[in-house]
């Protein structure tokens, strides 16, 4: 485990054992010198009678379930550590520690490296011109000091750390500070392949609708990157529907002839990608759907591969472009390999991740270090969607809803939490429910994610279905232009970019849509209430930082299960953090092992 200096000071105490000697009896947790007089011991405990000398009165020591060395260490005059309290008339400690070594405060991390190695390695790294070097200011470095100091002071200070806004607003900076150091010290520059930068002026012109400002920026921002000279990395982030296929066609066709993979997690949307660029993109181009299984593919002879991870199993030709849509579906190891697979020597191909799970403006503001970004907030067709939540009491309504729907030739989706019944949950399965939906509906279709022909049954319910049954598998961009109604059966169960996701897939292509979110709870969640009220993706990702961890950007972009201990995602400090590693000349590093 590898940590630096900054990492070091910010591992603030949870607690202490202040083997300090108490010179004035008083309640608490105290540490006293005894004279040990007797011993009585009880059938549940052992009942001492002591002079405690730092106090110069008599007191008690209860020691419950004794040992039998207790009855050995309990001679003479010993130190002992416990909690006192006042009893009977006179001061009673319960269970007390023997202690050998006094006049000591020492300090409980909780962490992963053991209290006393922490403790060593504070003592000698976190000093005042470490700090200092470090690029903190004094009073930052009087505020660490003052917290590792492990004494007294330390002690009140953290103890009261929660309503000490001003010290945890610098622990706050500290923080962030220090995190943005090392996404620079990730950031590594690679030289990339000269593109000549395919005109696609015409190409737009040609469309049969007409681009949003912001997919026009996105181009222009994928053009720039292209004629940097050096290998970008770019994130393009659109809300549910924002058209990042343009985006991507786009970026491909800018790219010829120069060779460029798409990889995706899904294979129906790998089809309806690969049916959207054979329909829109010139037919100079060659485009290859590269599906599972298949083997000795010549990729000399394409300009544009679309696949699903499929694209990991092959030797791969030499890519300027690599894209990867629906990135939060793929681990970082997988998309290293594809980017591993394609270079050539000291060149990399441009790299575009596309997600349709917008973050938070602070969060895309910290990852900036490492990614540049690109914003698809416009949508290419008017769409109102209706998000209720819904109980036991509106299911008639429900089902009346869906029948009109199905009346208008449109589209139900009912989503369930599990496959098969459970008796830890409160909620039908699918199997439970498929009864009940095909007694009183016609063309109901189901699947899962455990299903081997889900791709075949959502296409058949694309053509032919009134009403899908599945699970959250159908939460990555699937076009289904009939559907107007969503269905999520144990919403609260779901976290709200997800819900958001689900709730993209109805009105595609505009107009009226539905989503309702079915709970059993008695009290509904305030987040689902709050989620209702909006359909800005950006706006539902603020929501769900309230409600969920923060990414780890350092270890892979966007992965739920880390957590700053006092950065809450203030833009000031954020901006603060920045403006002062800009004017860093230079910075004291070490890694401490």
């Amino acid at each position: 485990m590898s940590i630096n200096i900054l990492d070091l000071a910010l591992k603030i105490p949870k607690s202490f054992d202040d083997y300090t000697i108490s010179k004035i009896p008083n309640e608490g947790l105290n540490c006293v010198l005894v004279k040990i007089i007797s011993l009585n011991s009880l059938p549940k405990f052992l009942d001492i009678k002591a002079f405690c000398i730092s106090w110069n009165e008599f007191v008690n020591i209860r020691i419950f379930n004794p040992k039998r060395w207790h009855y050995s260490v309990f001679k003479g005059e010993v130190y002992i550590y416990a909690k006192s309290i006042f009893y009977n008339g006179s001061y009673q400690f319960i269970n007390p520690k023997i202690i050998t070594k006094i006049d000591k405060i020492i300090p409980y991390y909780k962490d992963k490296i053991k209290d006393d190695k922490l403790n060593e390695l504070i003592k000698k790294y976190v000093t005042k011109s470490n700090l200092l070097s470090c690029g903190l200011n004094g009073l930052e470095v009087d505020t660490i000091l003052n917290l590792q100091r492990c004494d007294k002071n330390s002690i009140k200070l953290i103890s009261n750390l929660k309503n000490d806004q001003k010290t945890l607003k610098i622990l706050s900076f500290i923080e962030i500070f220090n995190y943005l150091l090392k996404l620079k010290d990730r950031k590594i520059d690679f030289k990339a392949q000269k593109i000549e930068v395919n005109d696609i002026k015409n190409f737009l012109k040609s469309l049969p609708f007409k681009p949003t400002s912001d997919q026009l920026n996105a181009i222009k921002d994928i053009k720039k990157d292209f004629l940097s000279g050096v290998a970008k990395r770019r994130v393009v982030m659109g809300d549910v529907g924002s058209g990042k296929t343009l985006v991507i066609l786009s970026a491909a066709l800018m790219c010829y002839p120069n060779k460029s993979y798409l990889m995706v997690p899904t294979t129906i949307l790998a089809e309806q990608i690969y049916a959207n660029a054979k329909k829109l993109l010139p037919s100079f181009m060659k485009i290859l759907l590269l599906k599972s299984g298949e083997k000795n593919i010549n990729f000399d002879d394409f300009d544009f591969v679309i696949s699903t991870h499929s694209l990991l199993f092959h030797t791969l030709n030499k890519a300027s472009l690599i894209m990867i849509d629906e990135q939060h579906r793929f681990g970082s190891s997988q998309r290293e390999k594809i980017n591993q697979l394609t270079k050539d020597g000291e060149f990399r191909a441009h790299f575009i991740q596309f997600s349709a799970t917008p973050i938070p403006r602070t969060m895309a503001m910290i990852e900036s270090e490492l990614v540049n970004f690109s914003f698809l907030k416009q949508m290419p067709f008017k769409k109102k969607i209706v998000s209720k939540v819904i109980t036991n009491s509106d299911f008639k309504d429900l089902i009346e809803h869906i029948k009109k729907q199905i009346k208008k030739n449109l589209q139900t989706i009912i989503v369930y939490p599990l496959i098969e019944e459970s008796k830890s949950s409160k909620y039908q399965s699918l199997n439970q429910a498929l009864k009940f939906w095909q007694e009183n509906f016609k063309n109901v279709y189901i699947t899962h994610g455990r299903d081997k022909i889900k791709d075949e049954v959502i296409l058949n319910f694309k053509k032919n279905g009134d009403i899908l049954l599945s699970t959250s598998v159908i939460e990555v961009g699937i076009s289904l232009p009939r559907l107007s109604t969503i269905v999520i059966v144990g919403a609260e169960r779901l976290g709200l970019a997800s819900l958001h996701q689900l709730r993209g897939r109805v009105a595609r292509l505009g107009g009226m849509g539905w989503c309702f979110l079915y709970t059993k709870l008695k009290e509904i969640p305030k987040r689902l209430i709050e989620f209702c009220k909006t359909q800005d993706g950006f706006e539902i990702a603020k929501l769900d930082l309230k409600n969920r961890l923060s990414g780890d950007l350092i270890n892979g972009t966007l992965q739920h299960g880390s957590e700053f201990k006092f950065y809450n995602y203030e833009e000031d400090i954020l901006n603060m953090a920045k403006k002062r590693i800009e004017n860093l000349t230079s910075i004291y590093k070490v890694d401490i092992k």
